[in-house]
């Protein structure tokens, strides 16, 4: 009987660790799989997130481009007695002041942050037309240096909408809401303007030069 006993306490120690523990080891180890693979998703959308806002600003910036070409166009085509900037958007598309068709922007882009086709204006002091454009976007840009000579102004900004895409010069130029000019003239006035430009800026190139309103040239091809 003692041999017996002995000889089942044996088989007793022998036993492997119930099923059980095992699968309470595995599921630990799942969850830490799942854990480290949340952890590298979301830095992964986090990294893929910031890249993607770089190249909405990237192109952001070549679509401000085409708005300023197609401001300074419509300032440079203005017939004697006509606005300088045109009422809407779409005046950029077909210019209202002429019987034929003159285009000044190709179409009307999407914004590249918002994904929509609407854009925030900068108005002349009398309200009546488009002297700048600028994005909607909410958030802080992340480019805030390295910028091309005509777009300095853009350094150290906070907000999209201080990107302003505009034919005159930037410091005239600002969202509506924004403080008037240290001189108090209203912002997007210009207190030197020349007084044959219909009391308007002189828009400026890309090379930051003067150029009359009244000058044909740099029009897009129908």
């Amino acid at each position: 009987m003692r041999m017996a006993s002995h000889s089942a306490t044996c088989d007793m120690g022998s036993f492997p660790p119930p099923r059980n523990a095992n699968h309470g080891f595995a599921y630990l180890a799942l969850l830490i799989t799942i854990a480290i693979i949340g952890i590298a998703a979301v830095a992964t959308f986090q990294v893929g997130s910031i890249l993607q806002r770089r190249l909405a600003e990237e192109e952001l910036l070549d679509i401000g481009t085409e708005f300023r070409r197609a401001l300074l166009s419509y300032a440079n085509a203005t017939p004697v007695g006509q606005s300088n900037y045109p009422p809407n958007l779409e005046a950029l598309l077909k210019d209202p002041r002429y019987p034929e068709v003159r285009r000044h922007l190709r179409k009307l882009y999407f914004d590249p942050l918002t994904g929509t086709q609407k854009w925030g204006m900068v108005m002349s002091p009398d309200g009546k037309g488009i002297i700048g454009v600028y994005s909607l976007a909410p958030g802080t840009p992340i480019k805030v240096g390295n910028f091309e000579l005509i777009y300095q102004s853009f350094e150290g900004k906070t907000t999209y909408a201080s990107w302003i895409f505009t034919s005159i010069p930037p410091q005239l130029a600002a969202p509506a809401g924004n403080v008037t000019l240290p001189n108090g003239a209203p912002a997007g006035s210009n207190p030197t303007a020349n007084p044959a430009s219909n009391g308007a800026p002189n828009p400026l190139t890309p090379g930051g030069t003067s150029t009359s309103p009244s000058t044909q040239g740099n029009q897009a091809s129908p």
